[in-house]
């Protein structure tokens, strides 16, 4: 009898590599997950090592199949955290330099260097994205003026600048490639003509030889190379930034069906007819191309789980335990705003600092617990709204990643949303979602088996049952902690 045919998803995150074997069904059959470090060299530095993550690849693609048939795997489906950026040497693949983090802060003193007016505005109508740091181009700047001051080799393309798709896609043996939806959120990018653009490229010092070549998400692509016990030969089929694949996975491909995706941050989007100017709170992007770019809203958060384990080290408990305790009481007045690199969407405040308020000496962990929980859930309450007044009314609202498990933290969005919500009950939806579009690239569906798969999700209804304190508290405490009037979509 013939083996059944698989689709290998890799998911690399910012905390873990993830693998994933999908069956013909689009379902998922196995999983692993390799947990990965992150360092903090200085205040506001956050790197990982480049020769780890390509580690972690090959052992949870090796993990992942070890009780499976490789040759059953028709095709790979790559996904991969985004805004990361290092740099390798392009004879011997090597890496030069740390991965420094989407969550790295360091170059915020380029942007004081280049910051005003007009710039601001050019690098939002070619990019689609706010200045910030958290995008690509700052971290490139840093890296070269830190690797290669005099621009010599890069301006030779004797080094490569990349992202962790370009990474792990030169580690396969293929050319200096980059998918086009990551590459819509280096801030390199002109969103519109899907190529590197002179002007931002000339802002930020980064020469046009040393970055990749930008391909579609379902490529060209080289086929697999060292992924024991996956035989080599097998082609990649897709690549997609993790949020984009999770989009793609809930399978809202229409306007109007959101999906929030919970994580380290959070990165809330929504597909949109046609490229459009967004308010200033939000990003346009790529979300996927195929034969035509498919464009989306998108709003970022920078701290949501990470929150939850900031707090969970202070309090010596498990992760789980503080969104348990936090469940249990309520925060009677306390708000915790997690500005500990800034804050993201809508606000867009690389200054703005973390705070507690409504402190007593009657205070207790139960109630911080709680505001720990519930700055999530506001934070994705303020993108969700910046979002549903630029695409119009939310029909459908999808949820996913770790943090969802939490039927009360759903409930709650569910509550201040006053929006049914559906909870996937696959959460891993990055890996599903590439794999979905690897197999439609090797032919194992078609769009329209895509549009009628069947999605299973859990269904959340808003209540007034779970107390939530006047939403005016939050934009209160986010005013104290901002460094300057907000702004955003309000």
């Amino acid at each position: 009898m013939a083996s059944p045919s698989l689709i290998l998803a890799v998911d690399q995150g910012t905390s873990a590599t993830k693998c994933a074997l999908i069956n013909e069904h689009g379902t998922f059959v196995w999983r692993v997950s390799i947990p990965l470090e992150e360092t903090h060299p200085h205040a506001g530095w956050v790197e990982q090592d480049p020769d780890e993550i390509w580690h972690s690849v090959q052992s949870a693609v090796a993990a992942c199949l070890e009780n499976h048939e490789p040759q059953s795997v028709r095709a790979v489906g790559l996904s991969t955290q985004r805004e990361s950026m290092l740099l390798w040497d392009r004879t011997s693949g090597r890496a030069v330099s740390p991965l420094i983090s989407w969550q790295d802060q360091r170059g915020t003193h380029v942007y004081d260097a280049i910051r005003s007016d007009e710039i601001e505005r050019l690098v939002r109508r070619r990019s689609g994205l706010p200045l910030d740091p958290m995008f690509s181009a700052v971290k490139a700047r840093w890296l070269l003026d830190q690797y290669d001051p005099d621009r010599i080799r890069a301006g030779f393309g004797d080094l490569c600048l990349g992202t962790v798709d370009s990474w792990l896609l030169s580690r396969l043996g293929g050319d200096h490639l980059i998918e086009v939806g990551n590459a819509s959120r280096t801030q390199l990018l002109n969103i519109h003509t899907l190529d590197w653009d002179d002007d931002l490229l000339d802002i930020f010092g980064v020469p046009r030889a040393c970055l990749p070549r930008v391909v579609a998400s379902t490529g060209p692509f080289p086929t697999c190379v060292d992924m024991t016990p996956l035989p080599d030969g097998v082609p990649i089929g897709a690549v997609m930034g993790d949020s984009h694949a999770a989009l793609f996975g809930h399978g809202a491909f229409g306007r109007g069906q959101i999906k929030a995706t919970y994580g380290t941050g959070s990165s809330i989007m929504g597909v949109l007819d046609d490229p459009m100017d967004l308010t200033d709170g939000l990003c346009l992007t790529v979300g996927w191309m195929t034969d035509r770019p498919v464009y989306a809203a998108e709003g970022n958060i920078r701290s949501a789980g990470s929150t939850l384990r900031w707090l969970a080290s202070i309090l010596e408990i498990e992760v789980s335990s503080v969104v348990a305790l936090g469940l249990s009481t309520q925060s009677d007045g306390v708000v915790l705003v997690p500005g500990f690199g800034g804050l993201g969407a809508p606000w867009w405040d690389r200054d703005a600092v973390g705070l507690v308020t409504n402190l007593t000496l009657g205070t207790t962990r139960g109630q911080i617990a709680r505001a720990a929980v519930e700055s999530i859930v506001f934070q994705v309450a303020d993108v969700v709204e910046a979002i549903a007044k630029n695409v119009g009314a939310i029909t459908d609202l999808f949820v996913d990643g770790a943090p969802t498990r939490s039927d009360g933290l759903i409930q709650m969005q569910a509550d201040r949303l006053h929006h049914a919500i559906q909870r996937a009950k696959e959460p891993e939806l990055s890996a599903l979602g590439v794999a979905h579009l690897a197999g439609m690239t090797a032919g194992m569906w078609s769009r329209e088996d895509l549009r009628d798969l069947q999605r299973p999700f859990d269904h959340f209804e808003p209540s007034r049952v779970m107390h939530l304190p006047d939403s005016r508290a939050w934009l209160r405490a986010v005013e104290r902690a901002a460094s300057h009037p907000l702004r955003g979509n309000r």
